[in-house]
């Protein structure tokens, strides 16, 4: 299964230095927030609007060694998935920018995930 993870272009580049990915969010909650594709776009203009410098992380399930868990943690009767550990970078299977319009919104996927 392919999950993905939208962070800025900094943060990417420098959790590569220290060999594996660990955001923030990692610390402050537990884990690391995913999206499934059908999320990605609601979830950047949540979270992201009018950021130039946003990368989708594209994670192949089979290669994560912490646990995920699909749940609701906002309340919206939505479930996103939340990887409980950090991520070995051999699970991410490519980074794709992903480009606000003029506006700041996210309103088409990478060519790459929409095929």
């Amino acid at each position: 299964m392919i999950i993905y993870h939208l962070t800025n272009e900094d943060q990417w580049k420098l959790n590569q230095k220290i060999g594996f990915y660990t955001p923030g969010s990692l610390t402050k909650e537990g884990f690391i927030h995913c999206s499934t594709k059908e999320q990605i776009l609601a979830t950047a203009n949540r979270r992201f609007h009018g950021d130039t410098s946003l990368v989708i992380l594209v994670i192949n399930t089979d290669k994560v060694e912490a646990k995920i868990v699909f749940e609701d943690t906002s309340g919206r009767g939505e479930k996103h998935p939340h990887i409980y550990g950090k991520l070995s970078l051999s699970s991410i299977e490519h980074v794709l920018p992903l480009r606000p319009d003029d506006d700041g919104a996210f309103n088409d996927l990478p060519i790459e995930i929409t095929n």
